[in-house]
């Protein structure tokens, strides 16, 4: 029997290599024939194929049919519709992009030293100096010449042996973007028709001509594709088939000495494939310069997990000369400086000493305890989807681990994680806590988040389904393995369990006699565990907030589901566009309800947390601190501004802040506080010690100015520094502010500074201002937003006048201290 659904794609890269994998796993199930047709190119191809499924080039918006025909075409139908509607969607995201290419301004304390740039497309942010060095690829026809023999099949099967063991330890052991890349690598050599084109072509072809017959074929359909991004996948065929082509023919590139970087480098090449990448020593490699890679590039986006700084479009020919030689790759200009003068060179360098600086201030407060101005303290924790997450987080400045949620173990395979898996993934999570508290949820299955081995009920509203601890009694064996594994792996660290989606003392009284009979399973085979383990749960069901206080006799803590609790206190699908507007967490209903929950748990002694990215938001996080969360956790690069901000927020204020809010009738009208109270907090003195510099080394004026912009960016005053810094250069352009008597002060009125701002630089060495100014050893720019009205010239007219007199100068060239600086001009200016 026949059926089919239409649907619109809403993927915002089309059916790629990793979407179609996951559609693909769904299709497996069945043993119906399942195509997907593409309206737009006529296109149809096996939906069991992930290489079939990537060849109908279905693009974002393209109306596109399934279609099932066999036995359990019914059955196929509706699972895969539902799955379609609700969790494909899921399977891929929009890339991180850089700001347009017309939005670059270079800035004018570089392009005065006359440098030589070559200009690239920008890919992955940074700055990076090193040896430019060559990466040449190797070329696939060099197998061509390999000849046919009768072990043709079975050397195949070897090779794919061989590399499907890579890959899985690669997905093993890497980070999430190594783990999606290198799954979708896998499932092309799993892919029927790959494996099928192959093997029918080895009856009269060597290995090595069938592995190229099918790559060029499917390279050939890719390239026809109109999306760009389809395009890119060219170069993951091409890596695979060269992993297949050496792991078959291990000898054919002996005489290839292996490509390895010997001092810190940029690597250029024409293609550099995503293995190729992951061979490189990170620790050296500095950038990367690659003549066709895109921004949709599999490698370009572990170069951006990785933070090298990489650019694109630009040939080896146009360098030949640096080749060997120092350069400096600047991605966030998006320029290749080549034979670069000492000038040019102490830009990027100084550059990249303002980079490392930021890097380092931000790393100062990742790794200082979590508190206010006033010295309230509160945890600022991390969540994490996978035990190769934990060390990242750690080094970024978590607390501890708020949220590991441990159902991505059981995603997307064929059947659930051992004993012994689970309690490796979570005593690896532990020891990286090196004693800090780690949240354990225990497996949120179902609903939102099916299991394909589980054979869960199609639902028609999976988020308020059977899910979570809901399915637990059905799958005791599955809990109980989990439970078991935690256990043995809290003697490693601080563990804790936390029950999802619980919403009555029936069911957390149920969870614990089943955490009594693991812990007397593993007590009676004398396997150790931490008898003090805390049992927690998450408070996600609206309903619990109102019998907080008999939950308090039940369990140690609570944690806040911020993203379900709004949606199930609001009855607000958030993924629903046609509704998603009405989803807030800011709404009073929400504000009450989160000071129920912290009140009442706090009046029985217990600790409330909250997960969710509701932390990280600057403007929301002094509401939550006023609401006296004990902890809050959130995506772990956002942990260390969190904490720096917390340094600016004042815990009685915030307490007010919460009350306040709460007796607001709107969302409008908390918004609108919350905004106050942000202009509020952001005003910062105009003239402070971090902008002061005694006995700075500069060597120019360009310099000067460049240090003294950047700084502002690395204070938090601008968010613009080289729009900033062109702002100051036509200022500069209508006439030197070069005063005489060694004293200059370059000024601007901008919109690209935040917080109003006098920077001074003490030199310890004159440098030529202008030629009409003669020598400056001392600097005073004023940077003013240009809302401060005439705030500008009053300053620049009291500081005129106040340098015309020797006495004024002197003193603030003999003060001894950035702050002895700053009482003086306070004193005689009026600040």
């Amino acid at each position: 029997m026949t059926h089919q659904f239409q649907f619109q794609c809403v993927l915002p890269n089309g059916i790629h290599a990793r979407p179609a994998n996951h559609l693909e796993q769904q299709c497996r199930q069945f043993e119906c024939q399942i195509t997907l047709t593409n309206h737009r190119t006529n296109n149809s191809g096996d939906a069991k194929s992930v290489l079939a499924l990537v060849g109908t080039d279905t693009l974002l918006n393209d109306n596109c049919t399934l279609s099932f025909d066999g036995a359990d075409s019914e059955q196929a139908c509706q699972t895969l519709q539902t799955y379609i509607e609700q969790q494909f969607p899921h399977c891929d995201e929009a890339l991180e992009t850089l700001s347009d290419e017309s939005e670059i301004v270079l800035p004018q304390s570089l392009l005065r030293h006359q440098p030589h740039l070559i200009t690239g497309k920008r890919l992955a942010p940074g700055i990076g100096c090193g040896v430019l060095v060559a990466m040449s690829q190797i070329d696939p026809q060099q197998f061509a010449t390999t000849t046919h023999d009768d072990n043709e099949a079975q050397r195949f099967e070897q090779a794919r042996a061989q590399v499907s063991t890579h890959l899985n330890n690669t997905i093993a052991n890497g980070s999430h973007h190594e783990q999606e890349i290198t799954s979708a690598h896998l499932a092309i050599i799993n892919d029927s028709s790959f494996i099928d084109g192959v093997t029918t072509l080895l009856a009269t072809h060597s290995t090595a001509n069938a592995i190229l017959a099918v790559m060029e074929k499917l390279c050939h359909q890719l390239e026809q594709s109109a999306s760009s991004y389809l395009r890119e996948r060219v170069l993951d065929i091409k890596d695979v088939s060269i992993q297949l082509l050496t792991a078959a023919y291990p000898t054919v590139l002996d005489n290839q000495a292996e490509f390895s970087l010997q001092l810190p480098s940029i690597v250029i090449a024409n293609d550099l494939t995503p293995s190729q990448f992951l061979g490189l020593d990170k620790a050296l490699l500095q950038g990367l310069v690659l003549t066709h890679a895109g921004s949709t590039s599999h490698t370009v986006i572990l170069a951006r997990a990785f933070n090298i700084p990489t650019l694109s479009g630009i040939e080896i020919k146009d360098c030949a000369a640096a080749l060997n030689h120092h350069v400096y790759v600047d991605a966030q200009l998006g320029v290749l400086a080549i034979e670069p003068s000492n000038e040019v060179s102490g830009y990027f360098d100084r550059a990249i000493t303002l980079a490392n600086t930021l890097k380092q201030q931000q790393s100062q407060y990742a790794h200082q305890q979590a508190a206010t101005q006033d010295g309230h303290t509160i945890e600022v924790a991390a969540n994490i989807a996978c035990s190769v997450e934990a060390d990242n987080a750690f080094a970024q400045g978590a607390e501890g681990i708020g949220l590991f949620r441990t159902e991505m173990l059981f995603m997307d395979r064929q059947q659930a994680p051992d004993e012994e898996e689970q309690f490796n993934h979570y005593r690896e999570v532990l020891t990286a806590a090196n004693g800090k508290p780690v949240i354990i949820r225990t497996m949120d299955i179902g609903g939102d988040k099916p299991i394909d081995y589980l054979a869960l009920p199609h639902e028609n509203n999976p988020f308020l389904g059977y899910r979570a601890v809901r399915i637990y009694p059905q799958f005791l064996a599955l809990f109980h393995t989990q439970l078991t594994a935690i256990l043995r792996a809290s003697v490693h660290g601080k563990a804790k369990i936390m029950i999802p989606m619980i919403q009555s003392i029936e069911e957390i009284r149920w969870v614990k006699q089943q955490l009594e009979i693991v812990k007397q399973q593993l007590t009676a085979q004398n396997i150790a565990f931490d008898a003090d383990l805390q049992l927690g749960i998450m408070v996600e069901i609206p309903s619990v907030a109102f019998i907080v206080d008999l939950f308090c006799k039940e369990v140690d803590f609570f944690s806040i589901g911020s993203n379900d609790m709004t949606q199930y206190l609001l009855a607000v699908d958030r993924d629903n566009a046609s509704v998603s507007k009405l989803y807030n967490s800011l709404a009073p209903a929400f504000l009450r309800l989160l000071k129920q929950v912290v009140t009442t748990a706090h009046t029985h002694g217990k600790w409330v947390g909250l997960c969710g990215e509701l932390g990280a938001d600057s403007k929301v996080l002094p509401l939550l601190v006023g609401a006296g969360l004990d902890e809050i956790s959130m995506s772990a690069p956002k942990i260390a501004a969190t904490k720096a901000q917390l340094t600016e927020i004042n815990f009685a204020d915030s307490q007010t802040l919460f009350a306040e809010a709460c007796e607001c009738a709107t969302i409008e009208e908390v918004e609108a506080l919350l905004e106050q109270r942000h202009a509020q907090a952001q005003v910062k003195p105009i003239l402070v010690q971090q902008c002061v510099f005694k006995a700075a080394d500069f060597a120019n004026k360009e310099e000067v100015i460049q240090a003294l912009v950047g700084n502002l960016g690395i204070q938090g005053r601008t968010d613009e520094v080289y729009k900033l810094e062109e702002d100051i250069w036509a200022r500069e352009a209508v006439f030197s502010t070069g005063l005489g008597h060694g004293f200059a002060i370059p000024h601007t009125k901008s919109d690209h500074i935040r917080h109003s701002s006098i920077s001074i630089a003490h030199l310890d060495k004159p440098i030529d201002w202008m030629s009409d100014s003669g020598e400056v050893d001392f600097v005073i720019m004023l940077t003013l937003n240009k809302d401060q009205g005439d705030q500008h010239m009053r300053i620049f007219a009291g500081l005129a006048r106040k340098l015309i007199h020797e006495s004024f100068r002197d003193s603030l060239r003999q003060a001894e201290s950035p702050e002895a600086i700053i009482a003086i001009i306070t004193e005689q200016i009026g600040l």
